[in-house]
């Protein structure tokens, strides 16, 4: 039986899968010719990231296709539903990649707290010029430390997030359609753990009461923050967005950086992904990545192992 995993798979997951059994291919194969390809070569399992979409037509044109699996969580390159009513499986990974975006997250918010999103792009050129300039210009820094953190989706990243934050000492205040009232426990390394108990807040309190917002939604059809809900923030807030492209309104970040009703913006994802938009990269308020949340040896490691065992089981 054969697997096409056309955004790549870690070679954990494909060594499991071999030792099943299983032909593992991992030629990148454009979108125009992936049906052409998934029938020349009977390919029974598709297997993509963020890259390759499967849509209703691409379905269609396969009917060897057994299963769809995305490695990561979420699957809106997918025409989900209407794979699952021709029978095909649907496989993701939603527990695989949490900690490693949850890092990310605090990767933007520890350096913008000490403006390392503009240290970084001018200590090059004008560090042996303007050493005492710069640093006057960024010794104003602050620490994250007994603030409060707003997650605007409170899913395994939101909560990821949430654990780290508490670890740190930061006061967490969530929001999420779904989640009510839940325990987190934070590990450590020696066995010993803490437990917090937590409640949903409102949207607007988390808006008015938290010095930074992380948001961790899936896609939407619309913005969760845009200029209303930037106007609600304390001035100075910091605001990060690892989860969907499309869920901030770019031009209204950009105009409250600007009025420095925001003071930073950590973005890993962007509305025009994969073109984001001029003015987003050239802002020096802006710490940028190009959406690499998922990206860590040890998530791509559990996301492979993840999505071997669930082809495993439901193919074999």
């Amino acid at each position: 039986m054969k697997i096409l995993a056309n955004d790549g798979i870690a070679q954990s997951g494909i060594d499991k899968l071999q030792s099943e059994g299983f032909d593992v291919i991992t030629t990148k194969v454009a979108q125009e010719q992936l049906a052409n390809f998934i029938n020349e070569k009977n390919i029974s399992a598709l297997l993509v990231r963020s890259a390759t979409e499967a849509r209703q037509s691409l379905i269609d044109s396969c009917p060897s296709l057994k299963l769809i699996g995305r490695g990561g969580v979420g699957m809106d390159n997918i025409d989900v539903s209407y794979a699952k009513s021709k029978g095909i499986h649907i496989i993701n990974t939603p527990a695989a990649s949490s900690e490693s975006v949850a890092e990310l997250v605090f990767a933007h918010l520890f350096g913008g707290v000490r403006f390392l999103y503009d240290s970084n792009r001018n200590m090059p050129l004008e560090g042996d010029s303007k050493f005492k300039q710069l640093k006057k210009s960024y010794g104003g820094g602050s620490e994250l430390r007994g603030k409060t953190l707003g997650v605007i989706g409170f899913g395994r990243i939101g909560q990821a997030v949430a654990k780290m934050a508490l670890g740190l000492g930061m006061k967490v205040i969530f929001n999420d359609p779904i989640v009510e009232n839940t325990i987190l426990e934070i590990p450590f390394f020696d066995g010993q753990s803490v437990k917090f108990e937590l409640s949903n807040s409102d949207f607007d309190a988390v808006l008015k009461s938290s010095d930074f917002i992380s948001v961790h939604v899936p896609a939407q059809k619309s913005y969760v923050l845009g200029k209303k809900e930037f106007d609600k923030m304390k001035v100075g807030v910091g605001i990060i967005n690892a989860s969907r492209g499309g869920v901030i309104d770019e031009v209204a970040l950009i105009d409250a950086l600007e009025s420095e009703k925001i003071a930073f913006a950590g973005l890993d994802v962007f509305e025009s992904e994969p073109n984001p938009e001029i003015r987003i990269l050239m802002h020096p308020k802006i710490s940028l990545t190009p959406h690499i949340g998922a990206a860590t040896k040890e998530a791509q490691d559990r996301i492979g192992l993840e999505l071997a065992d669930q082809i495993i089981k439901l193919l074999k």
